[in-house]
């Protein structure tokens, strides 16, 4: 086991080489998240290991198992961290000064956890060290529900992205500031969660999402100075996304003129739409003797590496459909066909 400069975690069967196949997951979670998104793939990966080693199966290609850090950017804002410094989709410096919301920078963090932050960056002997990722992940949504399968392969990732919408008024006090003397930014800030449900149901297979609103100082009785809102905004193609966002900015200055406050929109991370490599879609497929290919509204590192490498993603039903939520869930007897399915997958890639 080693961790790489990034903080992803790498079990390798055997020693480490090169052209090796690769399967894993996150264990990070989002604010109020469920037990399976991200660990379910780590947890099958080991298991799919251990039922080969019964089988007495020994790789030709050198197997390796990944947990890639801060998947979800629940704590530092930019989804699938790790295996973005690794591929290079984000400027080492940029992550460098990413802050949580206690202030703390990731570079800081990295520090606390071992790692050097001036190291961080684009690892390009561990791309030139995969030639294959598998993924394996409960589902996110009802395709599986809906097919009737316990276990598929996904075929695309929707474009999708977060910006953050700030808004800059006047902070004042909540009983002594008649309305009309206000330059209240929660009021564009309001009307702006309003326009992104309003822009992404004028665009074919839309979605975007108002989770997080922080005003400034967050008083009970205090009009806030400041109001940033992060949007979550995806579609089936780049310039359906990117429309997305451009009516809700357009929506947004509006709002925010009227109430003579001030507009700043920042992209704080962006991934175009991801086709999975189809030859390895379809072998994947076969081996498991024709599951059914879905796509994904759910951002995954799988997605980040396939600009860089050969990669593709199993699924596994969830019954609830729900996902991001405690709710979220997969039946034991799935779950096991998943790791089934994973461990044949691998069987097939390495022998």
């Amino acid at each position: 086991m080693r961790t790489d400069r990034n903080g992803n975690i790498w079990a390798w069967w055997g020693e480490p080489g090169t052209d090796a196949v690769v399967t894993g997951s996150h264990l990070d979670s989002v604010p109020g998240g469920g037990a399976f998104d991200g660990p379910l793939g780590v947890v099958s990966a080991l298991a799919a290991v251990d039922a080969l080693r019964a089988q007495d199966f020994t790789p030709i290609r050198p197997l390796a198992i990944v947990v890639f850090a801060e998947e979800e950017g629940g704590r530092f804002g930019v989804p699938c961290l790790g295996s973005r410094l690794m591929s290079g989709a984000i400027d080492p410096d940029v992550a460098r000064r990413l802050t949580d919301p206690a202030g703390i920078t990731f570079a800081e963090a990295a520090a606390e956890a071992g790692l050097d932050p001036a190291r961080v960056g684009r690892d390009d002997e561990a791309l030139a060290a995969v030639h294959t990722f598998v993924e394996l992940h409960v589902e996110q949504g009802r395709g599986l529900i809906d097919l009737g399968a316990p276990v598929g392969v996904a075929s695309s990732i929707l474009a999708h992205g977060r910006w953050r919408f700030g808004f800059a008024g006047e902070g004042n006090h909540a009983g002594a500031t008649l309305l009309g003397d206000r330059r209240d930014p929660m009021v564009p800030a309001a009307e702006m969660v309003l326009a992104a449900r309003i822009a992404a149901s004028e665009v074919d297979d839309g979605r975007a999402t108002v989770g997080r609103i922080v005003p400034n100082p967050g008083g009970t009785n205090v009009i806030a100075s400041t109001v940033d809102v992060w949007l979550d905004a995806r579609a089936g193609d780049d310039a359906s996304t990117r429309e997305i966002v451009e009516r809700v900015r357009a929506m947004a200055a509006d709002a925010a003129e009227r109430e003579n406050c001030v507009l700043t929109v920042v992209e704080e991370s962006y991934g175009d739409t991801v086709v999975f490599d189809s030859e390895l879609r379809d072998q994947v497929s076969r081996a498991l003797g024709g599951v059914p290919a879905l796509p994904t509204g759910a951002g995954h590192d799988a997605g980040i590496l396939a600009a860089h490498l050969s990669t593709a993603m199993l699924f596994v039903r969830n019954p609830t459909g729900i996902s991001h939520a405690p709710e979220e869930f997969a039946e034991a007897d799935d779950c096991q066909a998943g790791v089934t399915a994973l461990a044949t997958v691998l069987e097939r890639l390495t022998g």
